[in-house]
């Protein structure tokens, strides 16, 4: 058994985790034969509460966020029946022990002041199958379960939502814009994606809702033959001068219901594959991941292609109800 950890908003820190090649940026470990898989639950996710409270929520009120979060990704469709949690009960223990059991709760870490929480897991090193998961929310910063938010505070169910979605075996999306402030840190100015690494300001409550994103992400790691049937996907490579770009950013943006959901370049040769997509047709665009932090998407030191220009593939994309596009070809130039 193995414990890693995947801190998150404002900033994400994979030690040791490392993305898997798929629709989504997932959560994945190299195991003990030298392969590397994803980390997904086989078993139920019963998890329990610490009984210390900070100002602003109570233990009880963050067992009700916690049970609504976990809801909200069960009625992702086509996921429900593949994930089910339960709750333990109220503890003393701390999020982020080494003890075999789920902990979600508070803790006081001032030396992480650009960290508002973060998700730690064990996992059978053999086969990947996670084991328990930690959730911590700093609780240096001001919190609040008020139903509409508090100004000043930051929204509990905001950040579990997020949280939840590593503790599920999610990684980053990039589906957002975020400006340069003059201290260095980045300020969000719109996102279509909880799993956008960068959180809003306090008293913002629109972290509460998933997007097509995430609900893809999710349905990618816990697919089942309905969504097999259902959905499509695209697969192809993105080229500079012949040669694969890793690490590009890949867009499918649906014509008929605007839903967008991204992937990334994964190996050496360009290739990507974006599936759990609904049919229809797709406007797939590569760019370069110029404009973040790529320690929030990838592990530290990660040789990431950012030199190409951004570009569309040049013909509008068929998805299938059930089968694949066909390889395409995203052609970028050099900057």
């Amino acid at each position: 058994m193995r414990r890693l950890a995947a801190v998150a908003v404002v900033a994400l820190v994979l030690l040791g985790l490392m993305p898997v090649a798929a629709a989504y940026l997932k959560l994945g470990t190299r195991i003990d034969d030298g392969g590397i898989v994803g980390v997904k639950w086989t078993r139920t996710i019963r998890f329990f509460v610490t009984s210390r409270d900070v100002d602003g929520v109570s233990p009880a009120q963050l067992r009700e966020v916690i049970d609504r979060v976990f809801q909200t990704w069960r009625e992702v469709p086509h996921v429900g029946q593949g994930l089910n949690v339960e709750f333990g009960g109220f503890t003393n223990a701390e999020p982020g022990a080494d003890d075999g059991e789920s902990v979600i709760g508070f803790r006081s870490r001032p030396e992480l002041e650009r960290t508002l929480g973060a998700a730690s897991f064990e996992f059978n090193n053999q086969t990947g199958e996670l084991l328990a998961s930690d959730i911590f929310f700093n609780s240096t910063f001001n919190w609040s379960a008020a139903p509409a938010g508090q100004p000043g505070r930051f929204d509990v169910e905001s950040v579990a939502l997020h949280e939840s979605g590593h503790l599920l075996g999610l990684g980053h999306s990039l589906l957002g814009e975020t400006e340069l402030q003059a201290n260095g840190r980045r300020a969000v100015l719109a996102k279509r994606a909880v799993m956008f690494p960068i959180s809003y300001g306090s008293g913002i409550i629109l972290d509460r809702v998933l997007h097509d994103d995430d609900r893809a992400g999710l349905v990618d790691i816990y697919n089942n033959t309905s969504s097999n049937r259902a959905l499509g996907s695209i697969s192809g490579r993105v080229t500079l001068n012949g040669s694969g770009v890793f690490g590009a950013h890949v867009t499918a943006f649906h014509t008929g219901t605007a839903a967008m959901v991204g992937s990334y370049a994964l190996s050496d040769d360009g290739t990507f594959v974006i599936s759990s997509l609904e049919p229809g047709t797709y406007v797939v665009r590569a760019e370069p991941l110029d404009d973040a932090d790529i320690d929030m998407i990838f592990s530290s030191g990660t040789d990431v292609n950012i030199d190409f220009r951004p570009a569309f593939h040049a013909q509008l994309v068929s998805v299938p109800a059930g089968g694949a596009s066909g390889t395409i070809e995203i052609r970028v130039q050099g900057k």
